[in-house]
């Protein structure tokens, strides 16, 4: 059974810090990139950041190049979303998921997702 577990989520101000964390179990992601996207209330979800668990290559959407960083605990099978500067349009429900292949911002190449959790960054 393939599990992806996020946490980390919360209410903070604007500017402020957040980390996010997605544990991972259940079977082997090596072969996989383990991506961060995001969903607003009332817009689609949205691609944010992706890494690639052998080489640790990252890839960002413009919205939060700069101001996110996404790496990776191999040994713990833990995939984080460090985020700094953080403003009112940061808020939405946060995923980790892994990628199969394709485009990042193709949402059907993700293969399992997490439960999300929630970001709400206040102004």
């Amino acid at each position: 059974q393939v599990q992806l577990v996020e946490s980390g989520g919360g209410l903070v101000q604007a500017g402020g810090s957040l980390r996010l964390s997605c544990a991972a179990s259940g079977r082997t992601f090596s072969s996989y990139r383990m991506g961060w996207l995001r969903q607003a209330p009332g817009k689609e979800r949205e691609f944010v950041a992706a890494i690639t668990w052998s080489l640790g290559i990252t890839v960002y959407a413009d919205s939060v190049k700069g101001r996110f960083t996404i790496s990776r605990d191999n040994g713990k099978n833990t995939v984080y979303l460090q985020m700094n500067s953080l403003i009112p349009e940061d808020t939405a429900v946060y995923y980790c998921a892994a990628h199969a292949s394709g485009s990042y911002y193709d949402l059907s190449s993700y293969s399992c997702w997490g439960q999300g959790t929630q970001v709400t960054v206040s102004s």
